[in-house]
């Protein structure tokens, strides 16, 4: 069975509700699910995935957040070769650097050889009902890209 690892972090929830639609998405696909914070796994636990999905907020102007600091850096170190990934997440477009931590880790991931699954799907804040359209739409074709 096809193994979808989804690790997030999140602040306010936002970011962990995003991490819960794509779970859903996937597990309705028929795909076994596992979602960690990120503070509770390490990057190498993508190595056991098919799929590998980041789900993060950013902080500020464009920053990372700090807990999930370690594991971006972490990241670049792998060869995830033949591996799926796809990268959701949070932001406020108050800031300039709108949602620059999904750009961040989509950029880490094509470092580790992995293949982009769907383009990343950018939050305003919390999930509406086309964020979440979106968001399942963006599992689906991961899912596709994995079988």
């Amino acid at each position: 069975m096809t193994l979808a690892k989804i690790v997030y972090a999140s602040m306010t929830g936002n970011t962990e509700e995003i991490a819960d639609i794509v779970a859903e998405a996937f597990e309705n696909l028929d795909l076994e699910v596992e979602i960690d914070e990120c503070t509770q796994v390490d990057a190498e636990d993508f190595e056991a995935a098919d799929i590998c999905v980041v789900a993060t907020y950013t902080y500020g102007e464009g920053d990372l957040p700090d807990e999930i600091m370690d594991f971006y850096d972490d990241l670049q170190e792998l060869d995830l070769s033949g591996k799926i990934f796809g990268v959701c997440g949070s932001g406020d477009s108050f800031y300039d650097e709108y949602c620059k931590s999904v750009d961040d880790f989509d950029a880490a991931f094509i470092k580790t050889g992995a293949t982009r699954g769907a383009d990343s799907v950018k939050v305003e804040m919390s999930a509406e009902e086309e964020d979440i359209e979106n968001l399942e739409a963006f599992a689906k074709k991961i899912a596709e890209a994995a079988s």
